[in-house]
């Protein structure tokens, strides 16, 4: 939402919830001085009117009545527009404290924190730790990418982005069209769930790989946002961490740890290789990449091929 929009219907709010009596259009549009500026009365009653419904999707509650003199007037009861009295316990508290925590190294910080002392004074019980049984610990999830806090906007705001994006088999980055979905912290890396226009389906992108800035497109979603968005299962499945099948591949001796801790079965084939088998998913031809000469596919075809072309997409580069 652009800011002087934003200000705009923050003022409209103040008046309607200030005055004790039902204000016209008249007496609105003198009151606020975008109003003022909208130029023609048609120019008024367009962006009053978006104003109003605007507001009222937000949840404000506005009444219309006739006043004194038979003018159609508006105004927000504050007992109608009244949140009920906040109740937590200590597991809800504890979450609210940790949830805090996240955004230390992040712009948000300050709102965070003065949201948090205003939940403190408002409902906490006493004696409650609001960080937990184990408040001695100090979470904290690193937000060190650029990219994280306009993708936060762009998620609330439901806006699609642009951005330039480097795969890990990639030598350049590419421009994505993504209709952004969620953010969500993984294994101390951070992701972008959302809807890749150029490639018409669902995917995932690791923010450390965008380089650039994240611009934004002011044009809507064209796919559904789906209820539940699953980044950590998705990525689990793309990193191997879900296995469906199994690998058999060379590996030279003395390399490849990570490698030889997966594996089921691991057979010495002398020379300095040997020979192991591997449960794996989707994503698998990404990580052998990263061994280089060390490692040689063996089964299937099709893991093979995939590596295949991996490395010989990087050797263009």
């Amino acid at each position: 939402m652009a800011i002087a929009k934003a200000e705009r219907l923050m003022n409209l709010a103040l008046c309607l919830l200030g005055t004790r009596r039902p204000l016209s259009k008249r007496e609105l549009r003198e009151s606020i001085e975008a109003y003022l500026e909208a130029g023609s009365d048609d120019s008024f009653n367009r962006m009053f009117e978006r104003d109003k419904d605007d507001l009222r999707e937000l949840g404000l509650v506005i009444e219309t009545v006739e006043n004194l003199d038979g003018e159609v007037g508006y105004l927000a009861r504050r007992d109608s527009n009244r949140l009920p009295p906040i109740t937590l316990d200590a597991e809800e508290a504890a979450a609210l404290g940790l949830a805090a925590k996240v955004w230390q190294q992040a712009r948000l910080a300050g709102a965070a924190s003065g949201a948090l002392q205003k939940l403190r004074a408002a409902g906490l019980p006493e004696g409650v730790d609001p960080y937990g049984a184990h408040g001695a610990l100090e979470p904290r999830i690193p937000v060190h990418e650029a990219a994280f806090e306009p993708l936060m906007l762009a998620c609330r705001d439901r806006r699609p982005v642009v951005f330039e994006y480097r795969k890990a088999s990639a030598a350049r980055p590419e421009p994505r069209h993504v209709e952004p979905w969620a953010l969500e912290c993984w294994r101390g890396h951070w992701y972008l769930a959302g809807f890749d226009r150029d490639r018409g389906a669902e995917r995932v992108f690791r923010l450390s790989r965008i380089t650039g800035k994240v611009r934004s497109r002011g044009t809507g979603f064209t796919a559904p946002v789906p209820d539940v968005v699953t980044v950590r299962e998705t990525v689990a499945g793309w990193a191997g961490e879900i296995a469906d099948r199994s690998a058999l591949i060379r590996l030279r001796s003395g390399s490849g740890y990570p490698l030889r801790a997966k594996a089921t079965e691991v057979r010495e084939l002398g020379d300095g290789w040997d020979e192991l088998e591997i449960p794996y998913g989707h994503g698998l031809d990404a990580w052998l990449v990263e061994f280089g000469p060390d490692v040689v596919v063996l089964e299937p075809a099709e893991l093979r091929a995939d590596v295949v072309d991996r490395l010989r997409a990087v050797a263009k580069g």
